[in-house]
């Protein structure tokens, strides 16, 4: 059985399949029309094929014509089909009326009804030619050639407006077309007008191309790029090439020394059958490897997937102390190591400080490796996992000496490098293994593996830390910018009732004996001191800084201490200071100390934005959202001059301030506090009538008590803002 013939046949039953699968998915297709049309074009392409199929395989000469002019009548309904297949592709938008469809078809009507005729096929040829053509034959080219430019046109002007998947979609028809259409009208149009006619069945068996293309850019959802396509069509051709082309050939070579006579249809089926097997090895292989890991390697196989899971996983934890442990935990759980150590670079400390480690004694060393030292010295410049018992071979060079003993004092067998940008950032010992094996090689690349995870895990870890002491320094130098801001008022404010204990100091030795004088001195005198001593009390508690603690507070005995602290400021304007603070409002779950900075920054910025004579009003009371979110809401209302509208989604950006003076921090660091409190701040201004802030923080929302060292967050934050208002 020649090529011809096994070729044909093959395109014969991939287009039949292609259409029946193309057909059957109208149902779930947006525009079942098209894939009956291109059903249409499918069955034509496979009768085309399977009638030169027949051709090459009868030797009947009645039979020979009769399927040579089936050939010529299926490849007659090839063009209009593709042409329909255009005008409608890929989303059926173009109208087109049953007049035209008419015109359309009546061609290819004109020409079946002469295809059985002498007209086009005339009879068999001789030598070269297949055929000999009749009179219409030309006009069958003609009809042929400008039917599939004219598709070709409207698939190109489809391309050009369309957008996405379906430019894509048409992207692949035209691949597809374009080469089938080439070959097809080489083949079969053009050589056979020059008496050439022996490659006729090449046309036939491209159609595949043509369909294949356009099958999947109709039935897939998901489609790769063309380009990708191509590229990996090309790879496989190449490969085909250089592979088992040379093989078939050998094939061939060994049928006919052996055998004396070639089969080729036993050559064909062998050399399939070796395709099959050369693509399912590869497919196979992954689930094979992980089915005999899973029987005869189980443990190997448990602590692979346990360090492949853990790899993925490590890198949302954000807490150096935490990334430590685990780290140690699944490496002495998984790989069965009896100690293990973990040391992470340091640079305020100098050197590796010990984070973690599991059944080793280094008090000997202490708990920071320099950088001087042997071991993290010759992992800095090697960059690779190092075993003990391997440089223990090499003692008499006097470095390896040196850091064979240093590993000894660890305990270590093995030492791991963790990298960052060639920077070594630390180090993880593991001692022996509890079965006493060495470290095989599969094991050292799980490690490597394992490392490389773990240093970009550290150093996301360590830029967080950096982050939460950033934001930590930031409203600390709020807080003190906020104590300026109140120190002369307030120095002020205390000298006056000073003043007026020392005059009723100075005034009572004469008048001792006046016992209305006396109790009028005490009543002053402890009225005054008291609010001396509250005000300090105020000062110095929100100067002190503290730990966030989360605790039940009383809302409105904070306003009061805030009103408290910022009544002299306003007094040097006279602006009065209205309260309106709901009495039955419930403890709230809150950081004091971060909603006293959060008030005081609002407080201080009203008055700044105050003139002479304004007012604020201070208001607190409780509400609930339609969705049963019960919340405590704080009003800060001034007469100030107001915040343009272009503004108000600016104030609570970094650094953002039309003031002469000040950071631009003040709003931003109380939104953040106001946001890790799982509230929100509103915000309403209208020009030169003055601004009201609200304060909204949820009334049952629970909160960790958190301590210095507990950073167990599980995600990053989102970046902490920074605002100030004008």
């Amino acid at each position: 059985m020649s090529i011809p013939v096994v070729s044909l046949f093959i395109a014969f039953l991939v287009n039949l399949f292609l259409a029946f699968l193309v057909f059957i998915k109208r149902e779930n297709s947006t525009f079942p029309k098209i894939n009956v049309i291109f059903s249409i074009l499918a069955w034509a392409a496979s009768g085309w094929a399977f009638s030169f199929f027949m051709v090459y395989m009868i030797s009947d000469p009645f039979l020979k014509l009769f399927f040579g002019k089936t050939g010529f009548a299926s490849s007659a309904i090839i063009p209009v089909a593709f042409l329909l297949f255009s005008i409608f592709f890929p989303d059926n938008k173009r109208k087109v009326t049953q007049y035209t469809l008419l015109l359309i078809t009546l061609p290819t009507i004109f020409f079946l009804g002469f295809s059985y005729s002498d007209k086009i096929v005339s009879s068999l040829g001789t030598g070269k030619k297949m055929f000999n053509y009749g009179s219409l034959y030309p006009i069958f080219s003609i009809y042929l050639v400008s039917y599939i430019l004219l598709g070709f046109s409207f698939l190109i002007n489809t391309y050009k407006y369309t957008t996405g998947l379906s430019k894509l979609q048409i992207k692949y028809c035209l691949i597809g077309m374009f080469i089938t259409a080439s070959l097809g009208l080489l083949n079969n149009l053009f050589l056979p007008m020059f008496g050439y006619s022996v490659l006729n069945w090449l046309g036939p068996t491209c159609s595949i191309i043509m369909v294949g293309f356009t099958t999947y850019s109709i039935v897939k959802h998901r489609l790769m790029d063309i380009n990708i396509v191509l590229k990996k069509g090309t790879t496989y051709v190449i490969l085909l090439v250089l592979l088992f082309v040379p093989s078939f050939i050998l094939t061939l070579i060994c049928q006919k020394l052996f055998f004396g006579n070639i089969d080729y249809l036993f050559s064909f089926i062998l050399f399939l059958l070796l395709f099959c097997v050369a693509f399912l090895f590869h497919r196979i292989k992954p689930g094979a490897e992980k089915t005999v890991e899973q029987f005869l390697f189980k443990d190997k196989y448990d602590y692979r997937e346990t360090l492949a899971d853990f790899s993925k996983a490590m890198v949302s934890i954000l807490d150096l102390n935490s990334l430590s442990k685990r780290i140690i935990g699944t490496i002495t759980q998984t790989m069965g190591v009896e100690k293990a150590s973990i040391f992470i670079l340091n640079e305020e400390k100098g050197g590796f400080e010990l984070l973690d480690s599991k059944n080793v004694m280094i008090d000997r060393l202490g708990h920071i490796l320099s950088k001087n030292d042997p071991l993290p010295h010759y992992l800095q410049k090697i960059g690779e996992i190092v075993i003990c018992e391997e440089l223990a071979k090499g003692v008499n060079i006097s470095e390896l000496e040196k850091v064979v003993n240093q590993m000894i004092v660890l305990e270590a067998q093995v030492s791991i490098p963790l990298v960052f940008k060639e920077q070594l950032i630390g180090i993880i010992n593991l001692g022996y293994k509890f079965n006493k094996e060495i470290y095989s090689h599969e094991d050292i690349e799980l490690l490597t593996t394992l490392a490389n995870q773990a240093a970009i895990a550290i150093e996301n870890a360590k830029l967080y830390e950096d982050l939460k002491k950033s934001k930590s320094y930031i409203r600390r130098a709020d807080r003190l910018a906020s104590l300026g801001t109140l120190t002369a008022g307030l120095a002020h404010e205390i000298r006056n009732p000073l003043v007026a204990i020392k005059t009723f100091t100075q005034l009572l030795p004469e008048r001792l004996e006046d016992e209305e004088f006396r109790e009028k001195f005490l009543h002053i005198a402890s009225g005054e001191v008291d609010r001396i001593a509250l005000l300090i009390n105020e000062l110095l508690d929100f100067a002190r800084p503290s730990d966030p603690k989360f605790e039940p507070e009383d809302i409105n005995n904070i306003l009061d201490g805030m009103i408290l602290l910022i009544s002299t400021e306003a007094k040097k304007k006279n602006i009065k200071i209205t309260k309106n603070l709901d009495p039955n409002l419930p403890l709230i779950n809150i950081d004091r100390e971060q909603m006293k900075q959060v008030f005081l920054n609002i407080l201080i910025n009203a008055i700044e934005a105050t003139p002479d004579n304004g007012e604020i009003m201070v208001k607190s009371r409780s509400f609930t959202k339609p969705n049963g979110e019960q919340y405590i809401q704080i009003e800060f209302k001034d007469t100030g001059h107001g915040i343009p509208k272009e503004y108000l989604e600016e104030i609570f950006n970094p650094f953002f301030t039309t003031k002469t003076t000040g950071s631009g921090l003040g709003l931003s660091i109380s939104n953040q506090i106001v946001q890790e409190h799982k509230g929100y701040i509103h915000v309403e201004s209208e020009i030169d009538k003055g601004s009201s802030f609200f304060v909204n923080l949820p009334l049952n929302q629970e909160h960790p008590k958190r301590r210095k060292t507990d950073f167990e967050d599980k995600s990053i934050p989102k970046d902490f803002d920074f605002f100030e208002r004008r």
